[in-house]
Protein backbone atom coordinates (compact mmCIF):
# COMPACT_ATOMS: atom_id res chain seq x y z
CA UNK A 1 0.00 0.00 0.00
CA UNK A 2 2.75 2.40 0.99
CA UNK A 3 4.79 1.56 -2.12
CA UNK A 4 1.70 2.15 -4.30
CA UNK A 5 1.12 5.55 -2.70
CA UNK A 6 4.76 6.50 -3.24
CA UNK A 7 4.56 5.31 -6.85
CA UNK A 8 1.40 7.36 -7.48
CA UNK A 9 2.97 10.46 -5.93
CA UNK A 10 6.12 10.07 -8.05
CA UNK A 11 4.07 9.62 -11.23
CA UNK A 12 1.77 12.56 -10.45
CA UNK A 13 4.60 14.95 -9.62
CA UNK A 14 7.19 13.75 -12.12
CA UNK A 15 7.79 17.19 -13.63
CA UNK A 16 7.96 18.88 -10.23
CA UNK A 17 10.60 16.38 -9.14
CA UNK A 18 12.42 16.91 -12.45
CA UNK A 19 12.37 20.69 -11.89
CA UNK A 20 13.87 20.29 -8.41
CA UNK A 21 16.56 17.95 -9.75
CA UNK A 22 17.46 20.32 -12.60
CA UNK A 23 17.67 23.27 -10.20
CA UNK A 24 19.94 21.18 -7.97
CA UNK A 25 22.21 20.31 -10.89
CA UNK A 26 22.54 23.94 -11.98
CA UNK A 27 22.97 25.06 -8.36
CA UNK A 28 26.07 22.89 -8.19
CA UNK A 29 27.16 23.76 -11.74
CA UNK A 30 26.87 27.52 -11.18
CA UNK A 31 28.12 27.37 -7.57
CA UNK A 32 24.81 28.74 -6.29
CA UNK A 33 24.63 31.66 -8.72
CA UNK A 34 21.37 30.49 -10.28
CA UNK A 35 19.53 30.97 -6.97
CA UNK A 36 20.74 34.51 -6.33
CA UNK A 37 17.76 36.87 -5.83
CA UNK A 38 18.47 38.87 -8.99
CA UNK A 39 18.69 35.73 -11.13
CA UNK A 40 15.38 34.42 -9.78
CA UNK A 41 13.82 37.79 -10.52
CA UNK A 42 15.24 37.69 -14.06
CA UNK A 43 13.99 34.13 -14.54
CA UNK A 44 10.41 35.17 -13.81
CA UNK A 45 10.52 38.45 -15.75
CA UNK A 46 12.26 37.03 -18.82
CA UNK A 47 9.83 34.14 -19.07
CA UNK A 48 6.63 36.07 -18.34
CA UNK A 49 5.54 35.71 -21.96
CA UNK A 50 6.06 31.92 -21.81
CA UNK A 51 3.82 31.58 -18.73
CA UNK A 52 1.04 33.56 -20.41
CA UNK A 53 1.31 31.89 -23.83
CA UNK A 54 1.57 28.39 -22.32
CA UNK A 55 -1.67 28.99 -20.41
CA UNK A 56 -3.47 29.85 -23.64
CA UNK A 57 -1.76 27.12 -25.65
CA UNK A 58 -2.95 24.56 -23.11
CA UNK A 59 -6.57 25.43 -24.01
CA UNK A 60 -5.82 24.62 -27.66
CA UNK A 61 -3.92 21.42 -26.85
CA UNK A 62 -6.74 20.16 -24.63
CA UNK A 63 -9.11 20.12 -27.63
CA UNK A 64 -7.18 17.27 -29.20
CA UNK A 65 -3.47 18.03 -29.30
CA UNK A 66 -4.05 21.11 -31.48
CA UNK A 67 -1.59 24.02 -31.40
CA UNK A 68 -1.34 27.66 -32.49
CA UNK A 69 1.76 28.41 -34.56
CA UNK A 70 0.96 32.10 -34.99
CA UNK A 71 1.43 33.34 -31.42
CA UNK A 72 4.99 34.62 -31.90
CA UNK A 73 3.99 36.67 -34.92
CA UNK A 74 0.86 37.97 -33.18
CA UNK A 75 2.94 39.00 -30.14
CA UNK A 76 5.07 41.10 -32.49
CA UNK A 77 2.01 42.47 -34.35
CA UNK A 78 0.15 43.49 -31.18
CA UNK A 79 3.28 44.91 -29.55
CA UNK A 80 4.01 46.91 -32.70
CA UNK A 81 0.50 48.41 -32.70
CA UNK A 82 0.86 49.53 -29.09
CA UNK A 83 4.35 50.98 -29.57
CA UNK A 84 3.28 52.98 -32.63
CA UNK A 85 0.16 54.32 -30.90
CA UNK A 86 2.09 55.44 -27.81
CA UNK A 87 4.83 57.00 -29.98
CA UNK A 88 2.11 59.15 -31.55
CA UNK A 89 0.91 60.38 -28.18
CA UNK A 90 -2.17 58.17 -27.82
CA UNK A 91 -3.24 57.65 -24.20
CA UNK A 92 -1.51 54.61 -22.70
CA UNK A 93 -4.73 52.91 -21.57
CA UNK A 94 -6.38 53.48 -24.92
CA UNK A 95 -3.29 51.92 -26.52
CA UNK A 96 -3.47 48.91 -24.18
CA UNK A 97 -7.18 48.48 -24.93
CA UNK A 98 -6.49 48.58 -28.69
CA UNK A 99 -3.74 45.97 -28.25
CA UNK A 100 -6.10 43.65 -26.36
CA UNK A 101 -8.85 44.18 -28.93
CA UNK A 102 -6.40 43.46 -31.78
CA UNK A 103 -5.38 40.21 -30.10
CA UNK A 104 -8.99 39.10 -29.63
CA UNK A 105 -9.87 39.93 -33.24
CA UNK A 106 -6.85 38.00 -34.52
CA UNK A 107 -7.82 35.06 -32.32
CA UNK A 108 -11.44 35.19 -33.51
CA UNK A 109 -10.29 35.36 -37.15
CA UNK A 110 -8.27 32.18 -36.81
CA UNK A 111 -10.90 30.55 -34.59
CA UNK A 112 -13.52 31.04 -37.31
CA UNK A 113 -11.52 29.06 -39.87
CA UNK A 114 -10.71 26.32 -37.39
CA UNK A 115 -14.14 25.98 -35.77
CA UNK A 116 -16.62 26.68 -38.56
CA UNK A 117 -14.76 26.00 -41.83
CA UNK A 118 -12.85 23.00 -40.41
CA UNK A 119 -9.46 24.21 -41.59
CA UNK A 120 -6.87 22.14 -39.67
CA UNK A 121 -5.47 24.29 -36.81
CA UNK A 122 -1.92 23.62 -37.97
CA UNK A 123 -2.65 25.11 -41.41
CA UNK A 124 -4.83 27.99 -40.21
CA UNK A 125 -2.27 29.17 -37.67
CA UNK A 126 0.69 28.52 -39.97
CA UNK A 127 -0.96 30.95 -42.39
CA UNK A 128 -1.38 33.37 -39.49
CA UNK A 129 2.27 33.00 -38.56
CA UNK A 130 3.32 34.25 -41.99
CA UNK A 131 0.57 36.85 -42.37
CA UNK A 132 0.99 38.58 -39.02
CA UNK A 133 4.77 38.55 -39.24
CA UNK A 134 4.37 40.46 -42.47
CA UNK A 135 1.80 42.81 -40.94
CA UNK A 136 4.18 43.44 -38.03
CA UNK A 137 6.73 44.77 -40.50
CA UNK A 138 4.05 46.91 -42.12
CA UNK A 139 2.93 48.38 -38.78
CA UNK A 140 6.51 49.10 -37.68
CA UNK A 141 7.63 50.08 -41.18
CA UNK A 142 10.56 47.70 -40.73
CA UNK A 143 12.10 49.71 -37.87
CA UNK A 144 12.32 49.45 -34.10
CA UNK A 145 9.97 51.77 -32.20
CA UNK A 146 10.97 52.69 -28.65
CA UNK A 147 8.49 53.04 -25.78
CA UNK A 148 9.13 55.82 -23.26
CA UNK A 149 5.79 55.94 -21.42
CA UNK A 150 6.83 55.29 -17.80
CA UNK A 151 3.31 54.31 -16.70
CA UNK A 152 3.16 51.53 -19.28
CA UNK A 153 6.68 50.33 -18.51
CA UNK A 154 6.20 50.29 -14.74
CA UNK A 155 2.76 48.66 -14.77
CA UNK A 156 3.76 45.89 -17.17
CA UNK A 157 7.27 45.17 -15.91
CA UNK A 158 9.76 47.12 -17.99
CA UNK A 159 10.47 50.29 -16.04
CA UNK A 160 12.91 51.12 -13.28
CA UNK A 161 10.03 51.23 -10.78
CA UNK A 162 8.26 48.08 -11.96
CA UNK A 163 8.24 46.62 -8.44
CA UNK A 164 5.64 46.72 -5.70
CA UNK A 165 7.00 49.33 -3.23
CA UNK A 166 7.89 48.24 0.30
CA UNK A 167 5.24 49.78 2.53
CA UNK A 168 7.22 48.98 5.69
CA UNK A 169 10.61 50.39 4.71
CA UNK A 170 12.65 47.22 5.07
CA UNK A 171 16.44 47.56 5.02
CA UNK A 172 17.99 44.41 3.54
CA UNK A 173 14.70 42.59 2.92
CA UNK A 174 11.48 43.84 1.34
CA UNK A 175 8.99 43.36 4.20
CA UNK A 176 5.94 43.78 1.94
CA UNK A 177 7.20 40.94 -0.24
CA UNK A 178 7.68 38.65 2.78
CA UNK A 179 4.20 39.41 4.10
CA UNK A 180 2.71 38.75 0.65
CA UNK A 181 4.38 35.33 0.61
CA UNK A 182 3.00 34.47 4.07
CA UNK A 183 -0.51 35.61 3.07
CA UNK A 184 -0.45 33.52 -0.11
CA UNK A 185 0.66 30.43 1.82
CA UNK A 186 -2.02 30.99 4.46
CA UNK A 187 -4.74 31.32 1.81
CA UNK A 188 -3.46 28.22 0.01
CA UNK A 189 -3.41 26.11 3.19
CA UNK A 190 -6.88 27.22 4.31
CA UNK A 191 -8.50 26.66 0.90
CA UNK A 192 -6.80 23.26 0.57
CA UNK A 193 -8.24 22.10 3.89
CA UNK A 194 -11.67 23.53 3.05
CA UNK A 195 -11.74 21.78 -0.34
CA UNK A 196 -10.65 18.48 1.22
CA UNK A 197 -13.30 18.69 3.96
CA UNK A 198 -15.98 19.64 1.42
CA UNK A 199 -15.03 16.75 -0.88
CA UNK A 200 -15.12 14.28 2.02
CA UNK A 201 -18.58 15.47 3.11
CA UNK A 202 -19.93 15.02 -0.41
CA UNK A 203 -18.51 11.51 -0.60
CA UNK A 204 -15.91 12.28 -3.26
CA UNK A 205 -12.65 10.36 -3.26
CA UNK A 206 -9.67 12.27 -1.87
CA UNK A 207 -5.93 11.72 -1.96
CA UNK A 208 -4.25 9.98 0.94
CA UNK A 209 -3.35 12.07 3.99
CA UNK A 210 0.37 11.54 3.29
CA UNK A 211 0.04 12.81 -0.28
CA UNK A 212 -2.12 15.75 0.82
CA UNK A 213 0.27 16.94 3.54
CA UNK A 214 3.34 16.34 1.38
CA UNK A 215 1.89 18.53 -1.37
CA UNK A 216 0.83 21.17 1.15
CA UNK A 217 4.26 21.37 2.79
CA UNK A 218 6.27 21.31 -0.45
CA UNK A 219 4.24 24.02 -2.20
CA UNK A 220 4.22 26.21 0.92
CA UNK A 221 7.99 25.94 1.30
CA UNK A 222 8.55 26.71 -2.39
CA UNK A 223 6.35 29.83 -2.22
CA UNK A 224 8.05 31.07 0.97
CA UNK A 225 11.50 30.44 -0.53
CA UNK A 226 10.56 32.31 -3.72
CA UNK A 227 9.25 35.37 -1.89
CA UNK A 228 12.21 35.35 0.49
CA UNK A 229 14.56 35.46 -2.50
CA UNK A 230 12.55 38.21 -4.20
CA UNK A 231 12.57 40.19 -0.96
CA UNK A 232 16.37 40.12 -1.08
CA UNK A 233 16.43 41.99 -4.39
CA UNK A 234 13.76 44.61 -5.11
CA UNK A 235 10.61 42.80 -4.09
CA UNK A 236 7.70 41.68 -6.25
CA UNK A 237 7.99 42.64 -9.95
CA UNK A 238 4.75 43.80 -11.52
CA UNK A 239 5.13 41.17 -14.25
CA UNK A 240 4.78 38.51 -11.53
CA UNK A 241 1.43 40.03 -10.51
CA UNK A 242 0.12 39.60 -14.06
CA UNK A 243 1.39 36.01 -14.19
CA UNK A 244 -0.19 35.27 -10.81
CA UNK A 245 -3.59 36.67 -11.81
CA UNK A 246 -3.65 34.84 -15.16
CA UNK A 247 -2.55 31.49 -13.71
CA UNK A 248 -5.10 31.57 -10.89
CA UNK A 249 -7.92 32.75 -13.17
CA UNK A 250 -7.31 30.04 -15.76
CA UNK A 251 -6.74 27.34 -13.15
CA UNK A 252 -10.19 28.18 -11.79
CA UNK A 253 -11.62 28.33 -15.31
CA UNK A 254 -10.31 24.91 -16.37
CA UNK A 255 -11.29 23.15 -13.14
CA UNK A 256 -14.51 24.86 -12.03
CA UNK A 257 -16.41 26.11 -15.10
CA UNK A 258 -18.56 24.42 -17.70
CA UNK A 259 -16.51 25.60 -20.67
CA UNK A 260 -13.35 24.40 -18.94
CA UNK A 261 -14.83 20.90 -18.67
CA UNK A 262 -15.91 21.06 -22.31
CA UNK A 263 -12.30 21.62 -23.38
CA UNK A 264 -11.28 18.36 -21.69
CA UNK A 265 -14.35 16.56 -23.04
CA UNK A 266 -13.63 17.55 -26.67
CA UNK A 267 -10.04 16.39 -26.35
CA UNK A 268 -11.06 13.16 -24.65
CA UNK A 269 -13.66 12.11 -27.22
CA UNK A 270 -15.01 14.69 -29.65
CA UNK A 271 -17.71 12.48 -31.17
CA UNK A 272 -19.09 11.46 -27.78
CA UNK A 273 -19.06 15.12 -26.74
CA UNK A 274 -21.09 16.07 -29.83
CA UNK A 275 -23.59 13.28 -29.19
CA UNK A 276 -24.08 14.52 -25.64
CA UNK A 277 -25.38 17.83 -27.05
CA UNK A 278 -22.29 20.03 -26.62
CA UNK A 279 -21.54 22.44 -29.46
CA UNK A 280 -17.91 21.53 -30.15
CA UNK A 281 -17.55 24.32 -32.71
CA UNK A 282 -18.09 26.89 -29.93
CA UNK A 283 -15.47 25.13 -27.83
CA UNK A 284 -12.89 25.38 -30.62
CA UNK A 285 -13.89 28.99 -31.29
CA UNK A 286 -13.40 29.88 -27.63
CA UNK A 287 -10.01 28.13 -27.38
CA UNK A 288 -8.48 30.03 -30.31
CA UNK A 289 -10.13 33.38 -29.54
CA UNK A 290 -8.87 33.09 -25.98
CA UNK A 291 -5.41 32.29 -27.36
CA UNK A 292 -5.53 35.61 -29.20
CA UNK A 293 -6.44 37.45 -25.99
CA UNK A 294 -3.58 35.91 -24.01
CA UNK A 295 -1.20 36.48 -26.91
CA UNK A 296 -2.05 40.19 -26.68
CA UNK A 297 -1.17 40.18 -22.98
CA UNK A 298 2.11 38.39 -23.77
CA UNK A 299 2.78 41.06 -26.42
CA UNK A 300 2.21 43.82 -23.88
CA UNK A 301 4.58 42.19 -21.38
CA UNK A 302 7.20 41.61 -24.09
CA UNK A 303 7.39 45.18 -25.40
CA UNK A 304 7.18 46.58 -21.86
CA UNK A 305 10.21 44.58 -20.73
CA UNK A 306 12.18 45.55 -23.85
CA UNK A 307 10.87 49.15 -23.81
CA UNK A 308 10.51 48.86 -27.57
CA UNK A 309 8.90 46.92 -30.41
CA UNK A 310 10.89 45.39 -33.27
CA UNK A 311 9.86 43.36 -36.35
CA UNK A 312 11.91 40.41 -35.05
CA UNK A 313 10.17 40.09 -31.67
CA UNK A 314 8.27 36.90 -30.92
CA UNK A 315 10.38 34.51 -32.99
CA UNK A 316 10.04 30.93 -31.70
CA UNK A 317 7.67 32.04 -28.91
CA UNK A 318 5.19 29.47 -30.16
CA UNK A 319 7.76 26.72 -29.67
CA UNK A 320 8.46 27.84 -26.11
CA UNK A 321 4.74 27.78 -25.28
CA UNK A 322 4.11 24.40 -26.92
CA UNK A 323 7.19 22.90 -25.30
CA UNK A 324 6.17 24.19 -21.85
CA UNK A 325 2.74 22.54 -22.16
CA UNK A 326 4.03 19.14 -23.25
CA UNK A 327 6.89 19.14 -20.75
CA UNK A 328 4.36 20.11 -18.07
CA UNK A 329 2.27 17.01 -18.68
CA UNK A 330 -0.22 18.00 -21.40
CA UNK A 331 -1.03 15.06 -23.66
CA UNK A 332 -0.14 15.19 -27.34
CA UNK A 333 -3.55 13.57 -27.94
CA UNK A 334 -5.54 16.18 -26.00
CA UNK A 335 -7.87 15.92 -23.02
CA UNK A 336 -5.07 15.88 -20.42
CA UNK A 337 -3.10 18.70 -18.85
CA UNK A 338 -3.31 21.49 -16.29
CA UNK A 339 -2.43 25.16 -16.04
CA UNK A 340 -0.03 24.53 -13.14
CA UNK A 341 1.59 21.75 -15.18
CA UNK A 342 2.19 24.17 -18.06
CA UNK A 343 3.74 26.66 -15.62
CA UNK A 344 6.04 23.95 -14.24
CA UNK A 345 7.05 23.16 -17.83
CA UNK A 346 7.74 26.83 -18.53
CA UNK A 347 9.82 27.09 -15.35
CA UNK A 348 11.81 23.99 -16.28
CA UNK A 349 12.59 25.44 -19.72
CA UNK A 350 13.52 28.79 -18.15
CA UNK A 351 15.82 27.20 -15.56
CA UNK A 352 17.58 25.17 -18.28
CA UNK A 353 18.07 28.30 -20.41
CA UNK A 354 19.32 30.44 -17.55
CA UNK A 355 21.48 27.73 -15.99
CA UNK A 356 23.26 26.95 -19.24
CA UNK A 357 23.69 30.66 -19.99
CA UNK A 358 25.33 31.26 -16.61
CA UNK A 359 27.60 28.26 -17.21
CA UNK A 360 28.56 29.66 -20.61
CA UNK A 361 27.10 26.80 -22.67
CA UNK A 362 26.92 27.57 -26.39
CA UNK A 363 23.46 28.71 -27.52
CA UNK A 364 23.30 25.93 -30.12
CA UNK A 365 23.78 23.27 -27.47
CA UNK A 366 21.09 24.94 -25.38
CA UNK A 367 18.64 24.30 -28.22
CA UNK A 368 19.77 20.69 -28.41
CA UNK A 369 19.10 20.17 -24.71
CA UNK A 370 15.65 21.83 -24.91
CA UNK A 371 14.77 19.62 -27.88
CA UNK A 372 15.80 16.46 -26.05
CA UNK A 373 13.83 17.48 -22.93
CA UNK A 374 10.71 18.05 -25.05
CA UNK A 375 11.16 14.71 -26.82
CA UNK A 376 11.58 12.93 -23.48
CA UNK A 377 8.35 14.51 -22.17
CA UNK A 378 6.33 13.41 -25.21
CA UNK A 379 7.84 9.90 -25.12
CA UNK A 380 6.82 9.66 -21.45
CA UNK A 381 3.26 10.67 -22.41
CA UNK A 382 3.09 8.11 -25.25
CA UNK A 383 4.42 5.29 -23.08
CA UNK A 384 2.01 6.20 -20.27
CA UNK A 385 -0.93 6.02 -22.70
CA UNK A 386 0.30 2.67 -24.01
CA UNK A 387 0.63 1.30 -20.46
CA UNK A 388 -2.96 2.30 -19.64
CA UNK A 389 -4.27 0.56 -22.75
Amino acid sequence: MVSNNIGNILKKYTMVIALVVVIGIFYVGTKGTILLPQNINNLLSQNAYVFVLATGMLMCILTGGNIDLSVGSVVCFVGGIGAVLMSKGINVWVSVLVMLLAGVLVGAWQAFWVAYINVPPFIATLAGMYAFRGLSNVVLDGYAVSISNTTFLNVFGGGADCYIPDLFGGDKLNITCLIAGLVIVAIYVITSFMNRISAARKGYSTTSAASFYAKLIIISLVVLFLFYKLAGYKGIPTSLIWIFVIVLAYHYFTTKTTMGRYLYAVGGNEKATQLSGINTKKVYFFAYTNMGFLTAIAGILTVARAASAQPTYGQFYEMDAIGACFIGGASAYGGTGSVFGAIIGALLMGVINQGMSIMGVDANYQKVVKGLVLLAAVIFDVLSKREKK
